[in-house]
């Protein structure tokens, strides 16, 4: 993926991308991501069509908006109910903003889950979560730390947009665990709305306007990626560090030049094939997907669903110069 955004093609639907022609017999599945042209949610896809095959008699159907908004999902899930879908899973830009499309679709029989960013209960059957978010605020705070001299300084966080679910959940639980840090001082936060473009601009004003700025930590595959760019371009390696959630694939030249030591993600390859599998499950009515429930994913095991909801799929996991190049070539 280039620093800028890439320009997906059609209409603010995109186009949903299909794996041979749709069977009227077969299950169809709506994956519908945040942006179309984001490596993180191609990956997803790849992952949501291996659990397809391994399935059998299903179509994933890859869709979303191209650019980060509620309204474009909405859109696409109205396009979704008409093409009359058996389920729908999504990584929601605003948690409110899509329930009630979700809910005229799951008033016309349609199972709807969310997965990486969540929409509220009452628009979903349940939510499936790439990890524990405590586990994934302590780390964005720990790669933070570990950029640091003694793991003390300034850092600020990069998000995507200020109304995203899992960033706005993953950012109250590193201020909830900042006192575990005593060196740590979270100066500000800013949003560059999941845009590569906006993302760079906006490291480019943290690089300016806070000098004592050490670390940019960027929970989101965008941010981390434009952010480590606009550092290079500054002439700041070795000066601020540039840490968060990001793809081997897209961030191996970061790592290598430098602009970061470390970063962390879940394989989106899994998270989207657990979501496909679960989804594949709700309509077969081999589970109601109710709180203490647990659900067959295939390969990735079972996950239990907890009280509220949501479930966990797995811990993120560290990527450095070690490691990056050997699963650069898999995400």
């Amino acid at each position: 993926m280039t620093l800028f955004a890439k320009l997906a093609v059609g209409t603010t639907l995109g186009l949903a991308l299909l794996t041979g022609a749709a069977s009227a017999e077969n299950i169809k599945i709506g994956l519908v991501v945040k942006s179309l042209g984001n490596g993180f949610f191609e990956a997803a896809n790849k992952g949501a069509q291996e659990a397809a095959k391994e399935l059998g008699g299903v179509d994933i159907i890859y869709t979303g908006p191209t650019t980060t908004t509620a309204e474009g999902q909405i859109e696409v899930i109205n396009a979704l109910i008409a093409q009359k879908v058996d389920a729908i899973a999504i990584s929601a830009n605003d948690p409110d903003a899509v329930a009630p499309a979700l809910k005229k679709a799951a008033q016309r029989g349609i199972k709807v889950i969310s997965w990486d960013s969540g929409v509220n209960k009452d628009g979903r059957i349940l939510h499936l979560n790439p990890s524990s978010n405590e586990l994934i605020g302590n780390m964005c705070l720990k790669l933070a730390a570990d950029h640091l001299p003694d793991g003390k300084g300034d850092f600020a966080i990069l998000s995507a947009t200020s109304t995203s679910t899992n960033q706005n959940t993953w950012i109250a639980e590193m201020k909830k665990q900042l006192p575990k840090y005593p060196g740590l001082n979270l100066v500000t936060t800013v949003y560059g709305d999941d845009l590569a473009d906006k993302s760079y601009r906006e490291a480019q004003g943290l690089l300016s306007s806070r000098p004592n700025v050490k670390v940019i930590v960027a929970p989101t595959t965008v941010g981390v990626l434009a952010a480590s760019q606009a550092v290079k371009d500054a002439g700041k390696i070795g000066q601020v560090y540039v840490t968060g959630l990001g793809l081997p694939s897209e961030m191996a030249g970061a790592v290598h030049s430098g602009a970061t030591k470390q970063f962390a993600i879940w394989n989106p390859i899994d998270l989207g094939y657990s979501a496909a599998q679960i989804a594949y499950r709700l309509v077969k009515k081999e589970t109601d997907g109710k709180p203490g429930s647990e659900i067959n994913v295939g390969r990735m095991g079972k996950i239990k669903v907890g009280e509220n909801g949501e479930a966990a799929m797995a811990d993120p996991f560290v990527y450095d110069a070690k490691n990056v190049d050997e699963f650069a070539k898999i995400f």
